[in-house]
């Protein structure tokens, strides 16, 4: 079913957005538990499952949100996060070396962070121009959550997950 809205003020383009930022984060909070599981890193896992927690947070402060703009949440699906989880589900069905799943794991996991940092910064800046510097805030700190996750996701590569994969393929090319 298509929900299709008139785009003709910012206020319709902020809807947009929060109705896109809505599902998509309604999809990750269904993807995480199964990211979780696939991760073979512990802290990889318990990474995913913290940002489940973080990501239920979002979607409530979302709906909090719509209640304040007196708006429904319902839009179409984001084919943008669904293309995203798509991608990584395909790892889930991957035969392969388990270090060297959970750093593209990381990689999925970072683009829908990147993903997530972008949408959210534009319905911040659509709402600091309709001067909503309640909502601003609010959207604001889950960017910043958004922003501390890609970072983690970043330095557990960097200090783990990379090394380890690196030393399967050096292991398995001295055989």
């Amino acid at each position: 079913m298509l929900y299709c809205m008139k785009l003709q003020s910012l206020h319709d383009a902020l809807l947009h957005e929060l109705k896109d930022i809505y599902s998509a984060e309604k999809q990750l909070t269904k993807a995480l538990p199964k990211m979780a599981k696939a991760a073979s890193n512990p802290d990889l896992s318990a990474g995913f499952e913290q940002h489940l927690e973080e990501t239920e947070e979002h979607v409530n402060r979302l709906e909090g949100i719509f209640k304040e703009l007196e708006a429904s949440s319902r839009g179409e699906k984001c084919k943008g996060m669904e293309g995203l989880i798509e991608e990584g589900s395909k790892l889930l069905e991957e035969d392969g070396e388990p270090a060297v799943i959970d750093a593209l794991l990381v990689s999925a996991a970072q683009r829908v962070e990147h993903y997530e940092i972008a949408a959210y910064g534009t319905a911040i800046a659509f709402a600091e121009q309709l001067g909503l510097d309640g909502i601003s805030e609010v959207l604001k700190q889950t960017l910043a959550e958004e922003e501390v996750t890609d970072k983690k996701l970043t330095e557990l590569a960097e200090s783990s997950i990379n090394v380890e994969a690196n030393s399967t393929a050096a292991a398995s090319d001295e055989s």
